[in-house]
């Protein structure tokens, strides 16, 4: 899962969302300076991430791409599922998604103090390109996939991937649905055991 889906994982509490979207930027255990919400958002971030990559909805998805993406299909995939969170955002949350990425955007900024300094770096541009919020079209995702591409010096060809993301929409779309609501179901049920 990509930025998106981590951060609505979290539910409403503020601290597991920063520590959940922040986490790919830890390695290792959480510092134990970290607020405790924090580093447990880190942790289901982790868990997150190991029942996403061994589920076979998520798989299913990722061999569509695997001929052409090879080890980036995973990454690719979790960019497209944040897509389909974006654009049916209203049957998962009762807030709009400006509304509730404007408040996680605010949040940031209010808790910059305890941000990892790879998170404090990528702020400004987050916020100015309303990345959260590019997610809910195709074009966005295009632009999301086009700066991943660059970090990985172009080898990887994600932003070709739009293709493959219009050509097998309906397939991806019904195995992100059925994917969401069985992690929506494993969060709930690991968030009291952290």
């Amino acid at each position: 899962m990509n930025f998106l889906a981590h951060i609505y994982l979290s539910g409403d509490n503020d601290l597991l969302k920063i520590g959940n979207f922040m986490a790919d930027g830890i390695h290792g255990k959480a510092p134990k300076s970290l607020p405790a919400d924090v580093q447990k958002g880190i942790v289901l971030h982790r868990l997150i991430d190991t029942y996403t990559d061994a589920h076979p909805i998520f798989r299913q998805s990722t061999k569509r791409l695997h001929p052409i993406y090879h080890h980036y299909s995973g990454v690719i995939i979790d960019i497209f599922y944040d897509h389909f969170l974006a654009k049916n955002w209203s049957n998962y949350h009762s807030e709009t998604l400006h509304d509730y990425t404007q408040y996680f955007y605010k949040l940031l900024q209010d808790n910059y103090s305890i941000l990892t300094e790879k998170t404090k770096g990528m702020i400004p541009y987050m916020i100015k390109q309303d990345w959260l919020g590019s997610y809910a079209t195709i074009e966005g995702i295009g632009g999301i996939l086009q700066q991943m591409d660059r970090r990985t010096k172009d080898k990887s060809g994600m932003t070709k991937s739009v293709n493959e993301l219009q050509e097998y929409y309906s397939e991806f779309e019904e195995e992100f649905t059925k994917y969401f609501e069985a992690v929506r179901n494993y969060v709930k049920e690991t968030l009291p055991t952290l």
